[in-house]
């Protein structure tokens, strides 16, 4: 079984957050070092390590990151402009906490990449 992260004290609100949604499936929130003005982590409830490890079962929950993606956005006003959605997997990946994550960028222009 995969160790507990500091993703899973959030979801068990163990750890305080400002948590934009949360069903049993996945948790928003804005992420403490915002790399951009709207920067928020959708993290799925399950620990799911990496990519790598996604199964069959864990569809619904990867559907919902989506569908939450998309009506967070909208709630932030950046709907219409557009954002980026980032999922890294894995060291060279650049994942840094090993818990199956989405990052919602947007809130200005992010160019045609970002690092």
């Amino acid at each position: 079984m995969a160790e507990e992260t500091i993703f899973s004290k959030i979801i068990q609100h163990e750890i305080s957050a400002d948590i934009l949604y949360q069903d049993h499936l996945v948790t928003a929130f804005r992420d403490i070092n915002p790399k951009v003005p709207n920067h928020i982590l959708i993290v799925t409830n399950q620990l799911i390590p990496t990519v790598n490890d996604v199964t069959a079962e864990h569809e619904a929950a990867l559907g919902r990151l989506f569908t939450v993606a998309a009506n967070v956005a909208a709630q932030e006003g950046i709907k219409e402009d557009g954002y980026r959605l980032i999922v890294n997997c894995n060291r060279h990946g650049g994942q840094e906490i090993y818990h199956l994550h989405m990052h919602l960028l947007g809130g200005k222009p992010l160019g045609p990449l970002m690092i």
